[in-house]
């Protein structure tokens, strides 16, 4: 396998050899894009605003243009491959697995079953605890936004979140000590349209 390709998985942090990241990928795509998608059919206009305004390519794939589908199962898989388990997010919090379950059962972690599974976004812990604020907006997020729509607005610069001048993600801005109402103002309008 390509050293290249380890090293890019070794320096995001994902825990995965290249042939295993290959596999994740290769399923899916195989699960998640159809060979000449139309992906805006498979969303309500509303989802589709959603994910439009967090920077996922709707339009049709056309002949040899496979980068937006490519982007997106990319974007799953990391996703999926950099999350927690239950057992490793109750580590890093120095909890009881429990402790998480009901934490997710509450909407004070996000996270989404993968079978049979939870797995918890990595995007919303920080050292040995969670984001400064997450709680706050975690209940401001609609219920009805997947979890790659929630990962993409937490880590896509916002020009309405300042840090030293520059625009910042959610997540940089709350970890900055920013305020958590002004994350979660912005949050609650996902899946709304523009």
């Amino acid at each position: 396998m390509s050293p290249a390709l380890e090293t890019v998985l070794a320096k995001a942090g994902l825990q995965v050899s290249p042939d295993e990241f290959l596999d994740l990928v290769t399923d899916a795509a195989r699960r998640l894009a159809p060979p000449h998608p139309e992906p805006a059919t498979y969303f309500t206009p509303d989802q589709q605003s959603a994910l439009r305004d967090v920077g996922l390519d709707l339009s049709p794939a056309g002949p040899g243009d496979s980068k937006p589908r490519t982007r997106t199962v990319v974007a799953h898989a990391v996703l999926r491959d950099s999350a927690l388990t239950v057992n490793e997010a109750a580590r890093q919090l120095q909890v009881d697995t429990s402790r998480i379950r009901h934490r997710l059962g509450v909407g004070r972690l996000v996270g989404w079953k993968d079978r049979g599974s939870w797995r918890l976004p990595a995007w919303q812990f920080a050292g040995n605890g969670v984001l400064p604020g997450l709680e706050a907006v975690l209940a401001a997020i609609p219920s009805d936004q997947p979890a790659l729509v929630v990962a993409a607005f937490m880590t896509k610069l916002q020009e309405d979140l300042l840090v030293d001048g520059k625009p910042a993600t959610p997540r940089d801005w709350l970890l900055a000590g920013g305020d958590p109402c002004r994350v979660a103002d912005l949050a609650s309008v996902l899946g709304t349209p523009a």
